[in-house]
C-alpha cells in the first residue's frame, strides 16, 4: 500500500466501552483513513417491536441502551401519545424532566471518569464515578433500579416521588455540585488533560453542519441546537440555553459535557420547585394509527423515532436514529491527519454508544 499500514482499533481496547473496530490505514504516524467495522452487538431489536403490543413495546425500546434507556423510552411514548391524541398529566411531565436529567447527569459522569481513565487518571476516574454512585442511588430510591429504571409509560408514569424524596434529591444534586467544581479544576487545568486534548480533533463549525454532527460534538463546535428547547415534556415551561463552546476540539467537548452537568442540576432544581400536583398518568384506550416522528436530546444528542401503526395492537415500523449513528461518520473524517495516540481521546469524546447505533 505504497509504504501504508493498516491497524485494526478494536473491538477490544482499554479506552473502548462497547466494541467498535476502526481499521486505521497509517502512514508512519500519521492517520490517513478511518474504516469502521460494526455490528458485533447487533440485536434486531426494530424488528423484534413489531412482534409486541405497542404498549410492551416500552420496555425493548428502554433495553436499546441502558445508559440512555430513559430517553429512548420518553421519546417512544411521546410518538405514541401524539399518534393517538393523549395528553399527560402536568406531574408527569415534570417528572419526565427530573429522571431525564438524572440519567443526562448520570451519563455524563460516567463518560468524564472514562475520560479520566483514558488519561491514567485513576484516582480522577473512581471520583467522576462516586458522583455517578450518589445519582444511581436516587434512581434507586425514586423507581427501584439503578439503570433501567421503567418509569416511563405512555399516557404518563409508572411512579411518583414524594415531597420529601424530590427535597432529598436537591440536596443530593446539590451536594454532587460541589463535588464536580472540585474535579472540574483538573478537567479544565491540568497539563496533561490540555495537552492531550486542546487543538486536537478540531471540527469546524460548517464541517459539524455538513457532516451532521448532533448534541455535545454540534455544540462544542459553536452550533446552539438542543431538541430540549422545542418544549417537549415541561422543557417548555423552565429556563433553558444550549450549552456551546465554540473551539470545536476534544476539549471544546468536554467543557460542554462538564457545563451540561450543572445545567442538568439546574433544571432538576426548577422542575422540582414547580411540579404540580395531581394523577402521574391517564387511561390508554384504543390502538395507534398513522405515522409519527419524535425527537429527544439524549446525553449524546438527539435521538429520532419514526412510527408507523395500522390500527391495531402491533406497529408496522420502528426505526430509531440514535445520535452516535450521526456522530460515527463525524469521527471518521476527524481521524485523518492525527497520530495513533490521539484515537482514544478523540473515538471518546463522541461518546460512543454502540448498542444504541446497532440495536
Amino acid at each position: 500500500m505504497n509504504g501504508k499500514t493498516v491497524i485494526p482499533f478494536g473491538p477490544q481496547h482499554p479506552v473502548l466501552p462497547e466494541p467498535l473496530q476502526l481499521k486505521l490505514v497509517m502512514q508512519d504516524e500519521k492517520i490517513v483513513e478511518a474504516i469502521p467495522a460494526i455490528g458485533y452487538v447487533h440485536r434486531g431489536l426494530e424488528k423484534l417491536t413489531e412482534t409486541k403490543e405497542f404498549t410492551q413495546n416500552v420496555f425493548v425500546i428502554e433495553r436499546i441502551c441502558g445508559i440512555c434507556s430513559f430517553k429512548h423510552a420518553l421519546a417512544y411514548c411521546q410518538g405514541m401519545e401524539n399518534l393517538m391524541g393523549i395528553e399527560v398529566p402536568d406531574r408527569a411531565r415534570f417528572l419526565r424532566v427530573i429522571w431525564g436529567e438524572l440519567h443526562r447527569m448520570h451519563s455524563h459522569l460516567l463518560w468524564l471518569g472514562l475520560l479520566a481513565d483514558a488519561f491514567g487518571f485513576e484516582s480522577l476516574f473512581m471520583q467522576a464515578w462516586r458522583d455517578r454512585e450518589k445519582v444511581m442511588d436516587i434512581m434507586e430510591a425514586t423507581a427501584g433500579s439503578r439503570v433501567i429504571i421503567s418509569t416511563n409509560q405512555i399516557g404518563g408514569t409508572r411512579r411518583d416521588i414524594s415531597p420529601e424524596m424530590l427535597a432529598k434529591i436537591v440536596d443530593v444534586v446539590n451536594d454532587v455540585k460541589e463535588d464536580i467544581e472540585r474535579v472540574e479544576k483538573v478537567f479544565c487545568n491540568d497539563y496533561t488533560v490540555k495537552h492531550r486534548m486542546v487543538g486536537i480533533g478540531v471540527l469546524s463549525k460548517e464541517n459539524a453542519k455538513l457532516w451532521g454532527a448532533v448534541g455535545p460534538m454540534a455544540r462544542g463546535s459553536g452550533i446552539a441546537e438542543d431538541v430540549r428547547t422545542l418544549g417537549y415534556a415541561a422543557y417548555g415551561e423552565l429556563d433553558l440555553e444550549p450549552v456551546v463552546e465554540t473551539d470545536g476540539d476534544c476539549y471544546a467537548r468536554m467543557k460542554v459535557r462538564l457545563r451540561e452537568l450543572y445545567q442538568s442540576i439546574d433544571l432538576i432544581k426548577q422542575a422540582i420547585a414547580k411540579i404540580p400536583e395531581g394523577p402521574i398518568n391517564v387511561p390508554v384506550k384504543g390502538n395507534p394509527n398513522g405515522e409519527v416522528i419524535s425527537r429527544v436530546e439524549q446525553p449524546r444528542g438527539e435521538a429520532l423515532y419514526y412510527m408507523r401503526a395500522n390500527g391495531g395492537k402491533t406497529l408496522d415500523r420502528l426505526r430509531v436514529r440514535t445520535p452516535t449513528f450521526a456522530n460515527i461518520p463525524t469521527l471518521l473524517k476527524m481521524l485523518p491527519g492525527h497520530h495513533l495516540a490521539d484515537v482514544p481521546i478523540l473515538i471518546l469524546t463522541i461518546d460512543p454508544c454502540i448498542s444504541c447505533t446497532e440495536r
